[in-house]
């Protein structure tokens, strides 16, 4: 499909965006605690590290109040992403067929190698406690924390090769694509830098998480030392975190202009190239598809040529040239992304990453006044609220980086368009999706509950003081370890 795509039927949407609805409806609640599980095995990897080198009874008390965060949000992460893989295949057959040969290979890496990791050793350490060794059991930990992030490395290779295609030949025969080298995929230049960010991101998550629930318990008069340690702890990592991933991040934008130069111009709405570009903080006009101006009421000048090139006054391609360009590339039609979808996206993905800068910064020098942080009630209720910022951020950050390749679905190669079911009704994604939106509500209220109740209960300041020794055996029948 070259031209514009067809609005149908039901209030103008067609099958076809009820299926790109459908799968990003699903991936925004899968990605609400994808990355929290990430960070938190991270965090709870360094609270035991530290009670092993210290023997501080607090650290053994947060590495268990906070390994429940873990469990909980791993458990719905693994199920509501499960949903997706289907999709592929019964929404994007055509998809599917095309690069599966390719997308394939990292995911069942992902699969076999990184969630296979994790999943085993999650049992080992959860299960492990006062029957392994604590230097085992430490590592055991780690490997989950490797897991998690290794597991993301392969499913972002997967991606990034969808924004940027690499080690792939096109078959003639069958008019798919087919790999050909399975090391440029694994270190396409787009995953090496879009991987640090995710991570970094997901480990703000999670920080803004534990920073927040201790916000929460603070003011509720729970003045447990895993709280205020707790505290101490994040909001320094957290700014490291965040700082990183807006490091990252800045790389990414001067990839991306090279790799998609119109995902960059439509991120500002540019539409003619510029030599020293600023950048709006919000426009007020309406997005037209060719306007002559664009009315806005702040410019931060040069700031979007600083941005794509690192240069006061580099040139930024405009979205008509580079339309012009990809027409002359790949034939008629339109390659203009939605462009107000776009903007907004990354001015929300921006804007709260400054948040999450600023907000752990203002912790920082608050822990250095009289009072500290516990007895400022307005920054604790902050706290609470912060828990939700790097959600914001996560999910515009994904919104900017899927609708601005829009219209294609792996980029150059294939567009959006061809690339659905032939034979899936509209029906049957509607009712799908409402069975999704059902399901996953559910689960996320469910996930919210556990995560309130283990709030209220709080950690147990009553903890042993080390990791118990295994009970002994009783009879000649031997202790039941695991069971599967």
């Amino acid at each position: 499909m070259n031209g514009p795509w067809p609005k149908t039927s039901l209030r103008g949407m067609n099958t076809l965006d009820w299926a790109r609805t459908q799968f990003g409806v699903t991936t925004l609640f899968h990605f609400i605690f994808v990355p929290m599980s990430i960070g938190l095995a991270g965090w709870i990897a360094f609270c035991q590290t530290l009670f092993y080198r210290t023997g501080n009874d607090v650290y053994l008390r947060m590495t268990r109040f906070w390994a429940k965060f873990f469990l909980i949000s791993m458990a719905i992460g693994v199920v509501t992403g499960i949903v997706q893989e289907f999709e592929f295949g019964m929404n994007w057959s055509v998809y599917s067929r095309y690069v599966g040969d390719i997308f394939g290979a990292p995911l069942a890496m992902e699969g076999l190698m990184a969630f296979f990791l994790e999943s085993t050793f999650v049992g080992l350490w959860l299960f492990g406690w006062g029957r392994l060794s604590p230097r085992v059991h430490l590592a055991c930990a780690w490997l989950v924390a490797f897991g998690t992030a290794l597991s993301a490395y392969f499913i972002l290779a997967a991606n990034s090769w969808m924004q940027h295609p690499v080690g792939y030949t096109l078959n003639r025969a069958t008019g798919h694509a087919e790999l050909k080298n399975i090391f440029s995929v694994l270190f396409n230049s787009t995953v090496l830098l879009a991987f640090p960010h995710t991570i970094f991101g997901a480990y703000t998550t999670a920080g803004m998480l534990v920073i927040g629930i201790c916000g929460l318990s603070l003011l509720r008069g729970r003045r447990s030392p895993v709280f205020t340690r707790s505290l101490q702890l994040m909001l320094p990592l957290t700014l490291v975190f965040a700082l990183a991933t807006g490091i990252f991040g800045d790389s990414q934008a001067r990839l991306m202009d090279k790799q998609q130069p119109m995902k960059m111009a439509a991120a500002e709405a540019l539409y003619n190239t510029t030599r020293g570009a600023s950048i709006s903080l919000f426009a007020v006009a309406p997005f037209e598809h060719h306007p002559k101006t664009l009315s806005t009421d702040i410019r931060i000048p040069h700031l979007l040529s600083l941005m794509a090139t690192l240069s006061w006054n580099g040139t930024v391609q405009g979205i008509n040239q580079v339309n012009a360009a990809e027409q002359k590339k790949y034939g008629p039609g339109d390659y203009t992304p939605i462009v107000g979808v776009t903007y907004w996206s990354f001015r929300l993905m921006a804007g709260a990453g400054v948040l999450l800068i600023l907000f752990p910064l203002l912790g920082m020098w608050l822990m250095r006044r009289p009072g500290g942080v516990a007895r400022r009630r307005w920054f604790l209720r902050a706290a609470v609220a912060g828990i939700f910022v790097p959600i914001i951020a996560n999910w515009t950050g994904w919104i900017f980086t899927e609708v601005g390749r829009q219209p294609w679905v792996v980029y150059g190669l294939l567009k959006t368009g061809a690339a659905s079911s032939p034979d899936v009704s509209m029906a049957s994604i509607i009712i799908t999706l409402a069975g999704f939106l059902l399901l996953y509500g559910a689960l996320v209220v469910v996930g919210a509950w556990l995560f309130m109740r283990e709030i209220r209960k709080g950690p147990d300041d009553s903890e042993p003081p080390a990791q118990a020794p295994p009970a002994p055996s009783t009879g000649n029948r031997p202790d039941l370890v695991l069971a599967y």
